[in-house]
């Protein structure tokens, strides 16, 4: 599995639009995704750290670079108080 790990702010007051955006983003799941996990900080409601997985890189890279992910991140891009970390990697080892 391939994915990426992002640390973003939405913008003051943003925080449930994110959320409500993310969740419509859900249910058109890009081909290859196998899963979205979106954790919302306690020290800060308004500070997420997401983890998105892709079944492997490829499926990934495809998706980053589609005109339709282009035009999702550009309508989140304007929740944001700036733009996301991004911490791209092969997945090693999934314990459940």
């Amino acid at each position: 599995m391939y994915g990426t790990v992002a640390h973003m702010k939405a913008k003051p007051g943003k925080a449930d639009e994110l959320i409500a955006f993310n969740n419509q983003m859900a249910t058109n799941k890009p081909k290859g995704m196998v899963a979205v996990h979106v954790y919302r900080m306690d020290s800060d409601p308004d500070e997420f750290i997401v983890a998105v997985l892709f079944q492997d890189k490829a499926s990934y890279v495809a998706n980053a670079q589609s005109p339709e992910q282009d035009k999702e991140f550009r309508q989140m891009r304007e929740l944001l108080a700036a733009d996301p970390h991004w911490h791209d990697g092969e997945v090693v080892q999934s314990i459940t």
